[in-house]
């Protein structure tokens, strides 16, 4: 209150100034008579150019010493008769919103918000942004500094961050983390904006939030300033924008801005007049009322402004980003029924929150372990908390019991039936390739032995899920020449002695079940992809499954040209538009083909035979 009532009072006086300034001259405040300067005493013969102004004139004394002549102080920098203004579209705000401004709002009325929140010494470049250097596995830094930023926007913004390939998303996340200089004639900002933004479209919130996290606030453009609002959403870390919202306070008016300004301003140490301005956001009507309460409730967490809020569900029927966010946060979990066929990004959320209970966690990590969110090694972690939580019981329990069994049973047989069992377990094919993932180092560990050889694809593949391709080649002397695990090693294999023939393309082919014949289709793009299949055979075997693998398109000219350049990361990024689908039935022979190709050409060898081998596995 002493502060709203100083700055009051400053307003007072800036308006009793502005009227001041306003009059025609000042108000003498003299008898009449003694108003009128006294004549000038220099002679008559004095030379016409004016003398320098004298600190103390006797012209400007008073002809007796008790009376004061009034001093009027011009404005610095102006003229005399110049009347100062207030800047255009500035407008004086009324007492009334004075008191219902909160210390931030004043700040930035008075001009006293910072430009920056990182001291000059600490400030960061923006001529590279990202969190993976080229030194641990990022591209190279100039890799698409020097390519159109018309197309590199296209690759960034046409992508809907759905791919059918878990190789093929972790490829994807890889390039967009690397630490990249943006193309030329592009704002760093926007560049770092679209990457960010096409990674949580991908389920990646935390690598999406680290992006956004490595510019300073100052630097951020109104794009990134979105996203980063996305990505703090995404990983429910509601006061990680906090410091944009201070430096950019006054750049945004929309309800979300108006929202985490006062929860904002709450965990800043002034809680009390956060409340004040979600009550008044509550009474305006700017969130839907199940929100504005939510926020009340994590708001209240700071300061001494606690209170007890109750969350009350009854008549909300969808889920929203924020208020995903905002229930996590405070402890609490949306009813079942409200997540009920809720956007997958939900799932992929669950599965990386830490405030999340573990079932929770599991069931989203049935999704983002599939989709290449989560490694064999953190899905392991994760049901191993499960099994240490004497508290949880029922499905998850046992899975993670389950799970005990596939690692530590004595018996090969008893192992073998445990990982089976945890496949047959998810719900969908998608949950059966994330328990593929999940099981992948017990997969490793099973002996290459007749009595498994049934289960010998399903093996392969989750130990390639993990990218263990020296254990699942231990396979290929009980694969059968033509059968299924054959097919998935003859693709994932570093090296082959010989090019496959046509008898094996063959042989394939009348085993294959999948919707027409898409595993040989992929078998074949994958081969020629990697230079593996005699030409001849090739040609005979295309034309069986009615594929064309040498028509052009315009994407599968721009990859080539990626290629034929050596620009990893560009051909990363067109790869990734070429993967988009829920589901491998949404992946064609040509663009496999394609992929495979200019992965291979560059360098990118072992993730382009993960690739094939994923889409013979899952085809």
């Amino acid at each position: 209150m002493k502060r709203i009532s100083l700055l009051l009072g400053g307003a007072a006086l800036a308006l009793t100034s502005a009227f001041a300034i306003a009059q025609d001259s000042p108000e003498s405040l003299l008898p009449p008579g003694f108003d009128k300067p006294r004549p000038s005493r220099t002679p008559a013969a004095a030379p016409a150019a004016a003398a320098p102004a004298a600190k103390s004139s006797a012209a400007a004394q008073p002809a007796s010493g008790s009376v004061s002549v009034p001093v009027v102080q011009p404005v610095p920098g102006a003229a005399a008769s110049a009347i100062p203004t207030l800047p255009s579209g500035m407008r004086i705000p009324t007492l009334k919103e004075l008191e219902e401004m909160s210390p931030d709002e004043l700040d930035e009325l008075l001009g006293l918000k910072p430009k920056s929140d990182m001291p000059a010494a600490a400030r960061r470049s923006m001529k590279q942004v990202g969190v993976l250097a080229a030194s641990e596995g990022g591209f190279a830094a100039g890799s698409v500094a020097r390519q159109n930023a018309r197309l590199i926007e296209a690759a960034l913004d046409k992508n809907n961050g759905r791919m059918v390939s878990r190789w093929g998303h972790i490829l994807l996340r890889r390039a967009l983390a690397s630490r990249l200089d943006a193309p030329a004639g592009m704002n760093p900002a926007d560049f770092t904006a679209k990457r960010a933004a096409l990674l949580l479209r991908m389920g990646e919130g935390d690598v999406a939030r680290a992006l956004v996290q490595d510019v300073d606030a100052a630097n951020y453009s109104p794009a990134l300033i979105q996203t980063a609002m996305d990505a703090y959403a995404f990983t429910a870390d509601i006061t990680g924008i906090c410091p944009v919202v201070s430096v950019h306070g006054g750049v945004r008016k929309d309800p979300d801005w108006q929202v985490l300004r006062a929860v904002c301003q709450s965990f800043q140490g002034d809680s009390t007049a956060g409340m004040t301005q979600l009550d008044r956001l509550e009474g305006g009507k700017v969130w839907p009322k199940i929100d504005i309460l939510l926020a009340q409730k994590y708001a209240g967490a700071a300061g001494k402004a606690r209170r007890a809020v109750t969350i009350e569900w009854d008549g909300v029927n969808e889920i929203t980003p924020w208020r995903y966010a905002l229930t996590i946060a405070t402890g609490l979990e949306p009813p079942a029924a409200l997540m009920r066929g809720a956007p997958r990004r939900y799932a992929y959320s669950a599965a990386l929150a830490p405030m999340v209970p573990l079932q929770s966690r599991a069931a989203g990590a049935d999704q983002a372990a599939a989709a290449g969110i989560l490694s064999s090694a953190a899905m392991v972690d994760l049901y191993s908390q499960i099994y240490a939580q004497d508290d949880i019981s029922g499905d998850w329990s046992q899975a993670a019991e389950t799970l005990r069994t596939a690692y530590t049973a004595s018996a090969p047989a008893d192992r073998m039936a445990a990982i089976r069992t945890l496949w047959d377990g998810g719900s969908d094919p998608v949950a059966r390739y994330s328990r593929q993932v999940l099981t992948a180092y017990a997969a490793a560990r099973m002996p290459v032995a007749p009595d498994f050889a049934d289960d010998a694809p399903d093996l392969i593949a989750s130990m390639l899920a993990a990218g263990l391709d020296q254990n699942a080649l231990r396979w290929a002397a009980q694969a059968e020449s033509g059968s299924l695990a054959w097919g998935i090693l003859a693709v994932a294999a570093p090296t082959r002695a010989s090019p496959v023939d046509s008898a094996a393309l063959s042989s394939f082919k009348s085993g294959d079940d999948s919707d027409a014949a898409r595993k040989s289709q992929f078998l074949l793009a994958g081969l020629m992809g990697l230079r593996r299949v005699d030409d001849a055979a090739a040609r005979d075997f295309a034309a069986d499954l009615g594929l064309d693998l040498t028509r052009q398109t315009r994407w599968t000219r721009l990859i080539e040209q990626a290629a034929d350049t050596n620009n990893r990361a560009l051909v990363a990024l067109l790869a990734g538009v070429g993967m988009q689908g829920d589901g491998w039935n949404r992946m064609t022979g040509l663009h496999l083909y394609h992929i495979v190709a200019a992965l291979n050409r560059v360098g990118l060898g072992a993730e382009a035979r993960m690739i094939a081998a994923e889409a013979v596995a899952r085809g």
